[in-house]
């Protein structure tokens, strides 16, 4: 293989049958399933019999947002479905489409609209960059059925979907590729691919790639053109032997320090909140040096600070929520670069405080006893008593009003029969904590054991 420059286009020659062949399509796309049955992975979904391959199966399908990390068939499913149900299909991504591209696409769509005929189409990908205004574009034709919206996401759409659109739409979660899966595309692509099946081609050692790829099938394909194309300028007529000594040196030469929309995404994330959660300053202004040089979004940044200091730090030092927030609405403000100094203060403040998990775990028992009750009926002087016949049936009767005691105080039942005397939160082994540990036994001595 040969490669050849344009101005800003890169093209690349391979050799087959002594014929000189253009390609500047990627594998990955040279390669993309046109049915289910070529789809790999996400069993759980398009297997036969499985949930969504029997709603595209019974073309009636719903709107819906697939959500899971890059290059695990987001794309390719809502392409597949596509061509299967042989609807109009329109296309628009987040990151270069706005307000009136939406709109204009939904008018085309209503003008697609035939008495008795499917609706339209319309998949959406990175959903998540879509701002508030731009969501709620999409809600009336999703609500009146002009179209039948597929989103695809990268992010949780609890967090970067609107609550109304939301409602509106299934969930299904498509998860990272396995080994055998990403073998199975090694193997498809020495197969299948029109160039690298003309060529001599040998993967003795597959590990490397399956490492780097970390369950992404884009950037499996990547790498293994990368190699491919790096091995093919030696020698064309050479066997190209690939080993994980060879993918190492060829690839992590030319893959981007941080990805942030591939796995080191995950994994950097990931080292950040356990550095803070961790209690180590240092490591934490370093994983977070490590996506402000990848330009991360910052708001990701900040939004799971908010997170750890509900989880991790909690009662420990109440004040590091307060921390938390105020660098997200910041954030918000502010944007790139000054913010790094923001989010650089949380953090080390964050890494710095006490740490407890009690009022996470508090609430995670409180959600175990609901599954093991069941929804107990509320006491009845507890209930609300707005209307007349509600107090002659005992609702609100003998509630007693804290206010009217001593130290704004009284011992009284507040869970359902079933649960009194259960105590799902236990404070934790810290300074303020223990003062809370007090305050309790000396309040509820008689009912929980504190």
């Amino acid at each position: 293989m040969v490669k050849f420059h344009y101005g800003k286009f890169k093209f690349n020659y391979f050799y087959r049958n002594e014929k000189l062949m253009l390609t500047n399509q990627p594998l990955a796309d040279r390669l993309r399933p046109k049915n289910l049955d070529e789809f790999c992975g996400q069993d759980h979904l398009v297997a036969k019999g499985a949930v969504l391959r029997k709603v595209i199966e019974s073309g009636n399908i719903p709107s819906f947002i697939l959500w899971g990390p890059p290059g695990v068939g987001k794309t390719t499913l809502a392409w597949i479905i596509s061509n299967t149900l042989k609807r109009p299909f329109f296309h628009l991504s987040a990151v270069h489409s706005g307000v009136k591209d939406v709109r204009e696409t939904i008018e085309k769509a209503k003008k697609q609209q035939f008495f008795n005929q499917p609706n339209p189409v319309l998949f959406i990908d990175e959903i998540h960059r879509f701002n508030k205004s731009q969501q709620d574009s999409l809600l009336s034709a999703v609500e009146q059925g002009i179209i039948t919206l597929i989103g695809a996401t990268t992010e949780n759409p609890s967090f970067e979907v609107i609550s109304p659109l939301l409602s509106r739409c299934q969930v299904y979660t498509l998860n990272p590729l396995d080994g055998k899966q990403l073998i199975s595309l090694l193997d498809r692509a020495l197969e299948k691919d029109s160039y690298l099946s003309a060529m001599k081609i040998k993967i003795e050692e597959n590990e490397a790639l399956l490492r780097i790829s970390g369950g992404d099938a884009r950037k499996l394909y990547n790498a293994l053109e990368l190699v491919v194309s790096y091995e093919a300028d030696k020698g064309a007529d050479e066997t190209i032997v690939i080993t994980n000594e060879k993918v190492l040196a060829i690839v992590q030469k030319n893959l981007a320090m941080y990805d942030k929309n591939g796995e080191q995404h995950y994994d950097i994330i990931s080292a950040f909140i356990k550095s803070l959660r961790g209690s180590d300053p240092n490591a934490s202004v370093y994983w977070l040096a490590r996506m402000v040089e990848g330009g991360e979004d910052p708001k990701f940044i900040a939004r799971r600070m908010v997170i750890l200091a509900a989880e991790d730090i909690g009662l420990a030092n109440p004040n590091a929520l307060l921390m938390a927030q105020t660098c997200f609405n910041a954030v918000n403000v502010i944007g790139w670069p000054e913010c790094r100094i923001i989010l650089s203060e949380a953090a080390v403040y964050l890494a710095t405080s006490p740490k407890s998990n009690a009022s996470y775990m508090a609430i995670e028992n409180a959600i175990a006893a609901v599954h093991d009750s069941g929804d107990l009926p509320v006491p009845l002087h507890l209930r609300n008593a707005p209307t007349k016949l509600m107090k002659e049936m005992g609702y609100h009767k003998g509630y007693q009003y804290a206010h009217d005691f001593e130290g704004n105080f009284v011992k009284d039942n507040y869970l359902p029969d079933k649960l009194q005397g259960s105590k799902f939160y236990e404070p934790g082994n810290t300074p303020k904590e223990e003062e809370i540990r007090k305050k309790m036994k000396g309040l509820w001595r008689d009912i929980y054991d504190y």
